[in-house]
């Protein structure tokens, strides 16, 4: 039976009790990127959101599938390839190469599938067919709308009053601000230069909000659990996936809404006029290390805005330096006689309150204290009378769980020639100290010290890590 766990359904405005449609099996939808440039930070922010979430579901016990789609013609995709002279796959496969490296690099579970919007042309024809069948378009110069008269219940997620909206006024880009409520295109006629398909609509492409919807459903049935996004894509985005989606169906479309709130650069909206613009590469370039960048990125819950700044990344190096100089420590200290000085009851606490953290709406930042807490604990018990081997098992054990979850935890460094010559310098130098050769003892230190090895004297004998 999975644990429960609450989210904030931006659907409802409150926080509920989650239950699939399905019992133990979650089916959702998260926005991926536009593939026309290389992802920034910001992306990455809501992506890691949703990789915490597919982790936690799978460790409460659930199974999942996950679609994430890659929106691979817009009017963004258009311009760059024309802009270049390549062909639409060719320009973005660049980009969909790159976006694959950028979530390896952080450590990004893959979902179970990808689709591209022009693989989907014919989902969405029949999709605008549907939506045609049941009254909700009309055509005006070769393009498709939807009609959001014909839908009630539009603003329903984003809260725009129907009553406000100026009947008749359309709006055929992809994107758009939230002044221009008004009918949204759904089939784009051809124009000249431009990709276009021949269909039963005419000669054309789809519109942006039209490829979800007809890819999720194709992928998720026409109702499913989960569809998340950033704040940004309540509307016009997501709105529109419900309108024409419960239009052609009249079934609802998603059951719970999740949505990451945007980051901030030194308290600053990231442009790249202010200069405060970060793709994921141009960290890697300044030489920042991954796993330090996705402990910052996740550390913060997701419906709280993020203010990145570069302090706050070198905290999070720390934060991650701390974990593995701990976890290293532990398994290079001999394990205590008898019970130690960490009691198994600390591990459960920690656990209760690690879980119970990320089942209250994916609080990462509660499950993060409670991480830390317990590194506390462990090490203050290293420093005392040690812990037992039975204790250092499940201490292991529950950050696997952490790493399993969050994906912080550095990887211990494989056993090796590199750690078998460390050994046997600690030997050494023990050796040299027990016969007072303190001469030689501070000269394989300090070998040691410039190999980046940490040397570190406890009552239960020598112990090392690796210099952060």
């Amino acid at each position: 039976m999975p644990r429960e766990i609450r989210f904030f359904n931006t659907l409802s405005r409150r926080v509920e009790l989650f239950h699939p449609a399905e019992p133990g099996h979650v089916r959702m939808y998260t926005c991926g990127p536009t593939v026309y440039n290389f992802v920034h930070i910001g992306n990455l922010r809501t992506f890691l959101f949703e990789d915490v979430l597919r982790r936690t579901l799978a460790a409460f016990g659930y199974r999942v599938t996950q679609v994430m789609n890659l929106t691979d013609i817009d009017d963004k995709t258009i311009k760059g390839a024309a802009a270049e002279g390549v062909t639409l796959r060719e320009f973005t496969d660049r980009y969909v190469e790159a976006f694959f490296a950028d979530i390896d690099a952080l450590g990004i579970q893959r979902a179970e599938h990808y689709p591209r919007a022009t693989d989907f042309i014919p989902q969405q024809v029949a999709l605008v067919q549907r939506l045609t069948a049941r009254g909700h378009t009309y055509v005006q110069d070769g393009s498709t709308y939807f009609r959001i008269a014909t839908f009630p219940d539009y603003g329903k997620l984003s809260g725009f009053d129907l009553d406000e909206v100026k009947a008749g006024a359309r709006v055929d880009a992809d994107e758009y601000e939230k002044e221009d409520v008004r009918d949204f295109v759904l089939w784009k006629a051809a124009k000249p230069g431009e990709p276009a398909w021949a269909t039963a609509l005419g000669s054309g492409r789809p519109g942006w909000h039209l490829e979800c919807s007809a890819m999720g459903m194709a992928l998720l049935g026409e109702s499913f659990d989960i569809h998340t996004g950033a704040v940004d894509n309540i509307f016009p985005h997501h709105e529109n996936e419900i309108a024409q989606s419960e239009g052609a169906t009249g079934k609802p479309f998603v059951r719970t809404w999740l949505h990451a709130e945007h980051l901030v650069v030194e308290g600053q909206k990231m442009a790249k006029s202010a200069g405060n613009f970060f793709t994921l590469r141009d960290l890697l370039e300044k030489g920042y290390d991954p796993l330090a960048i996705r402990y910052l990125l996740v550390s913060v819950p997701y419906r709280q805005k993020l203010n990145f700044t570069f302090d706050g990344l070198h905290a999070a190096a720390a934060g991650v330096e701390r974990i593995g100089n701990t976890l290293r420590r532990l398994a290079h200290t001999p394990p205590a006689d008898g019970e130690g000085s960490l009691p198994a009851r600390a591990v459960d606490e920690f656990l209760a309150e690690f879980d119970g953290g990320l089942a209250d709406d994916l609080n990462t930042a509660r499950a993060l204290a409670a991480v830390h807490t317990l590194l506390t604990k462990v090490n203050q018990a290293l420093d005392a009378g040690g812990i037992a081997d039975g204790v250092r098992r499940r201490v292991e054990a529950a950050f696997a769980r952490v790493d399993g979850v969050l994906g912080i935890v550095p990887k211990a460094v494989a056993a090796g020639t590199a750690d078998a010559e460390v050994e046997e310098l600690i030997g050494e130098r023990n050796a040299a100290r027990k016969v007072r050769d303190f001469a030689r003892a501070d000269a394989i230190r300090g070998e040691l010290t410039a190999r980046g090895i940490v040397l570190e004297d406890t009552p239960h004998g020598t112990v090392w890590h690796r210099a952060g």
